[in-house]
């Protein structure tokens, strides 16, 4: 076994994907995900049918990634695999597999907080990318998730502000809907948004605390609106479609922004991150830049193959718990819900 190079298996079966990752001091060697396009019809994600296609995807998914790390299953040095939060039945799938195999290779098993691993994605070494230091302010968007998060160490977060209903990824998902685009529909908002003009259509801004989000005044918002036009106009939303899309996005990230600025206020913190599926946004991307310009923020954005669920996040959390002799026992349990700070 080689002692010098730690080798860690990360194993993530939250949600729809299936992903198997190998790193090695921080490094990445292979990230392996299966997507599930079953869901696509559904308009939505099958808990009862993501389960059963874990438990066809896991065996070949880890398979592969070890094959592309080029290492032998014996070089792993441990396993991490997401305890939670997700859905009950994908995570089982993952939970079991990890344990079975880490019981098999006599080897730590490690487990992870998915909503803690998204943020640290960011300290997978990469070229070109940068690391935030401590103390740093993440704001984590995902379809299940929306928190602004104070980053003290890896491991000591604190929850500064969330949503106090829909996540924003749902925001994005249900507009989509409401506009007739297939599932998921928060990437093709951003494509079409691209070609539009984001001030077409002012839709309000909900009031809530300074740090805090809600969506389901803007959805009913925009359903009303979308209503109200096509009633007048029925080919409405075809006539204004990358219009209605640039001024949701818009909408949208403007309240991320505002929140931002207020946590920046709050905690003098200028080292801003962003995690989560959302963040493969084009436009939250671009005005991250461009507060850099404005008021001298370090903002720090993760490659897009780690912002959407993958193992990667989940074997780089598992390499920073294995440093601190953070292991789990094996009869730890998968967890639906979690927060960031458990």
């Amino acid at each position: 076994m080689d002692t010098k190079n730690i080798y860690i298996l990360g194993i993530e079966s939250s949600c729809d994907d299936t992903s198997a990752s190998v790193i090695c001091n921080g490094k990445v060697l292979s990230n392996v995900v299966a997507n599930q396009e079953i869901h696509a019809k559904y308009g939505g994600v099958v808990p009862e049918l993501a389960s059963r296609a874990h438990q066809q995807n896991i065996v070949p998914v880890v398979q592969q990634a070890i094959e592309q790390a080029q290492i032998d299953k014996k070089d792993l040095t441990a396993i991490a695999f997401t305890r939670g939060p997700g859905l009950m039945g994908s995570l089982l799938v993952g939970t079991s597999f990890a344990k079975s195999l880490a019981l098999g290779l006599n080897i730590p098993l490690l487990d992870v907080n998915h909503m803690q691993a998204h943020i640290l994605a960011h300290f997978i070494e990469e070229e070109n990318c940068k690391i935030p230091p401590f103390p740093f302010v993440c704001l984590t968007i995902s379809g299940g998730h929306t928190q602004i998060v104070k980053i003290t160490n890896h491991f000591e977060m604190e929850i500064l502000g969330e949503t106090i209903d829909d996540a924003v990824g749902e925001a994005f998902d249900k507009s989509a809907k409401i506009l007739g685009l297939p599932y998921p529909g928060g990437p093709l908002i951003d494509k079409y948004a691209q070609l539009g003009n984001p001030k077409a259509f002012p839709f309000t801004k909900p009031k809530v605390g300074d740090l805090d989000f809600s969506f389901s005044g803007l959805k009913t918002g925009i359903l009303y609106f979308i209503q109200k036009k096509v009633k007048e106009n029925p080919d409405f939303i075809s006539e204004n479609l990358k219009d209605i899309c640039a001024s949701i996005q818009h909408t949208i990230v403007e309240i991320l922004m505002d929140k931002i600025k207020n946590a920046v206020k709050q905690t003098n913190i200028k080292h801003i991150a962003i995690a989560g599926g959302v963040s493969a946004n084009s436009e939250i991307r671009k005005r991250l830049e461009l507060a850099q310009k404005h008021w001298g923020w370090t903002t720090y954005i993760p490659k897009f193959e780690y912002t959407t669920d993958n193992a990667a996040m989940i074997a780089i959390t598992g390499y920073l718990k294995y440093l601190n002799n953070n292991y789990s026992d094996i009869s730890i349990t998968a967890q639906a819900r979690l927060k960031v700070t458990e």
